[in-house]
């Protein structure tokens, strides 16, 4: 038996450490976050003791001092659908084994005292020792958010191992099928994918929910590239859906940004309209995805943000790749849209994403991408280069603009000649 210290924060209560927290001391894994579950008390006993309540729709309370969530013991039951469709009782006769059922997963099920005993009514250790997401009861299937959940933990724990099992597959399906995740809002949608994309595995959060069917519902754009060929020659992995997770693993190999790992997951949803016909050439597909990307950000609330990169990476990836074809009037336009001059982050978020997509593909895995470099050499040289002679006030208007635009021009034109040779 796993034993820690955890110091008991008031002696006159019974206080457990939960969820996540037990899940990841067992797993030797970082603890984010520490919750708590209170047994025997009332909210006006935590109030005398200072704490804060803050939840809403049940008692949740802020410790005076660490500032940890304290709640309440309690149980629920579903009053309609969704996932604010609950009706929730807190007593202090309520178990800590009736609290814990509640929850999703047997790995978040368990519970620590204050002198590391684990207390385990559920099989939660099994199955963290197996590496298995199991639900605890049928009542997984009344909160659709879960489902988006387990989609998280998958992007969290694959490298650990970890499989769905078949029995807990089966019933998100069956959710899905009964239209329960029709009843997810964008703002917890957005906040489960926010938190996936920021996980080592984030294409596991697609995969996931590919499996169980919820992809069409609540990302119908990426679902429908799934059965989309491309040319084998450029792309041995023949299917576009694969591509784009290809690249979101890609992405996440190379940048810790959620904000390339989003827009490098969804810059080919132009494909995904391609005609038959067309197949499996996808021309234009870059212009043709902007209003299915303004679509799928309208819907889910996308921060600006990630949404203004991503619009540039589906634009312009192809301009990157061939970057060496360019013409330098061409490159130094692209460097002043992608706003280059002003900004050298968003350029390396830019370059990044297009990386991802070179590399996203079944054998270039490891290849290089000179462009970015050459890209970059170009709009350092046109970003320092002296202006003087454009602002001397011999020029007005439009023609300094103008001006400053040959300067580029001919900076890039020599960064372009000096990087090749």
């Amino acid at each position: 038996m796993l034993k820690t210290t955890l110091k008991q924060p008031f002696q006159t209560m019974q206080i457990y450490l939960v969820g996540g927290a037990v899940r990841d001391i067992l797993l030797n894994y970082p603890v984010l976050e520490k919750d708590w579950v209170v047994v025997g008390q009332t909210p006006e006993a935590m109030l005398k003791k200072g704490f804060r309540l803050v939840g809403k729709d049940f008692p949740v309370f802020l410790h005076p001092k660490t500032k940890d969530e304290y709640a309440l013991a309690r149980t629920e039951r579903k009053s309609a659908p969704g996932y604010k469709g609950f009706v929730v009782h807190a007593s202090p006769d309520i178990s800590l084994e009736q609290d814990l059922i509640r929850r999703d997963l047997t790995i978040n099920a368990m519970a620590m005292s204050p002198d590391g005993q684990l207390i385990d009514p559920y099989g939660g250790q099994q199955d963290l020792e197996n590496r298995v997401f199991r639900h605890i009861s049928p009542a997984f299937a009344e909160d659709p958010v879960r489902i988006l959940r387990v989609a998280r933990f998958a992007a969290r724990y694959q490298h650990l191992g970890f499989t769905l099992a078949a029995e807990t597959l089966a019933l998100m399906q069956a959710m899905v099928s009964d239209g329960e995740v029709d009843h997810l809002v964008p703002e917890r949608v957005w906040a489960e994918l926010f938190k996936a994309l920021n996980e080592k595995t984030p294409s596991a959060f697609f995969y996931i929910l590919k499996d169980c069917n919820a992809l069409k519902k609540i990302f119908p754009e990426l679902d429908n590239l799934f059965g989309v060929p491309q040319p084998a020659q450029h792309h041995p992995e023949i299917d576009t859906g694969i591509h784009s997770l290809m690249c979101l693993e890609q992405a996440a190999l190379l940048s810790p940004s959620p904000e390339v790992r989003f827009a490098a997951l969804v810059h080919d949803l132009g494909k995904g309209i391609t005609p038959k016909e067309h197949w499996p050439h996808h021309y234009g597909h870059e212009q043709k995805g902007l209003t299915l990307l303004r679509q799928l950000c309208k819907r889910l609330r996308v921060p600006n943000n990630f949404k203004a990169l991503a619009m540039q990476v589906m634009e312009y990836h192809t301009h990157s790749h061939k970057a060496f074809e360019l013409r330098s009037d061409t490159l130094t336009d692209l460097l002043s849209t992608l706003g280059a001059f002003k900004d050298n982050l968003n350029l390396s978020w830019f370059l990044l994403a297009c990386e991802a997509d070179a590399r996203g593909r079944t054998g270039f895995e490891q290849r290089a991408y000179p462009q970015a470099q050459l890209i970059t050499h170009a709009a350092n040289a046109a970003a320092t280069l002296d202006c003087s002679s454009a602002l001397d006030g011999s020029l007005k208007g439009s023609e300094i603009g103008a001006a400053i635009r040959r300067l580029r021009i001919q900076a890039v034109t020599e960064a372009i000649n000096d990087y090749k040779t």
